[in-house]
């Protein structure tokens, strides 16, 4: 049985993309949230992580919201994925029954490649940054988001 895929880097990945997009502008998550796909309660833990990482800044109130704390150009993918990801696995790597030599096999030679893989995926998205992946036409006004009206807080 496979389990749920973790959202969480491609979701911080598009609104890091959206606040680089329209720049200067404050965002609620309520605004955000329906472009990236994702409840706004969902976005706001993710965004709580990006925070914490110093990507980006928040400010509460009508007319507070979200913005970058840094260039896109100085956010490589790497550290977005390291402050979303931290120690998580990026494998399913399932425990086996105990006393099964096979799975007790398996699952140590997995563990090897579960750090090789994380190491590989991190040099990967170290090579870009948020800004490499602007769409053409940026920047763009908040008028880009189907999203409801504004509203009270951050």
């Amino acid at each position: 049985m496979s389990s749920p895929t973790n959202t969480r880097f491609a979701v911080a990945y598009h609104v890091l993309g959206l606040l680089a997009s329209i720049p200067g502008e404050p965002l609620s998550s309520e605004q955000l949230a329906p472009s990236v796909g994702s409840s706004s309660v969902y976005l706001r833990r993710v965004l709580g992580l990006l925070r914490r990482a110093g990507f980006v800044q928040s400010k509460a109130g009508v007319f507070g919201g979200w913005q970058l704390a840094r260039p896109s150009h100085e956010i490589s993918l790497g550290d977005v994925w390291r402050a979303v990801q931290g120690d998580g696995p990026v494998l399913g790597i399932h425990g086996p029954p105990p006393g099964c030599p096979v799975g007790g096999s398996v699952s140590a030679r997995l563990a090897d490649v579960e750090q090789r893989v994380a190491r590989a995926i991190e040099a990967a998205l170290d090579e870009l940054t948020v800004a490499d992946s602007l769409p053409d036409g940026a920047p763009f006004t908040v008028d880009i988001l189907t999203v409801p009206a504004r509203t009270n807080g951050a």
